[in-house]
């Protein structure tokens, strides 16, 4: 399945991976938003469960072992070219997850990882998007 300029829609899935009140993020490897960090994760396999697939993604870009959680967001992401052609679009279902053992440690997929706190968010390259959900996930945690 074509990641770019795809011919349907493509799914994806990310975690707010929590553990002592803060939430891993990642610096992407690739593009799309190469060089941002945001939340772990990626695409579903074909005849994958949503769960599985999160717990696979985090396993391969952080080397972390999770507990999958409940749905915190589920958004459409378009990307277009300078012609206007869609180049990405991705529907991506987001899950609040916990790790409760083992170092994050960078897989093919990321360039760094980091915990951090709800004020410490803005202190990373982390679009609004991604800003957002990760603070819901805290914030679930924390009820």
């Amino acid at each position: 399945m074509a990641r770019e300029y795809p011919d349907h829609p493509v799914v994806g899935v990310g975690a707010v991976v929590v553990r002592d009140g803060k939430a891993l993020i990642v610096k992407r490897a690739h593009e799309p938003r190469k060089g941002e960090w945001s939340l772990p994760g990626g695409l579903l396999e074909l005849g994958e469960s949503l769960q599985d697939a999160v717990r696979r993604e985090i396993k391969e870009e952080t080397s972390l072992e999770i507990e999958v959680g409940p749905v915190i967001e589920t958004f459409d992401r378009v990307h277009r070219d300078d012609a206007g052609k869609i180049r990405y679009h991705f529907v991506i279902v987001d899950f609040v997850c916990w790790s409760h053992r083992g170092e994050a440690v960078p897989g093919s997929d990321a360039d760094g990882v980091a915990w951090v706190a709800a004020g410490e968010i803005d202190g990373y390259r982390v679009n609004a998007q991604a800003k957002a959900v990760i603070l819901r996930g805290l914030e679930v945690v924390r009820s």
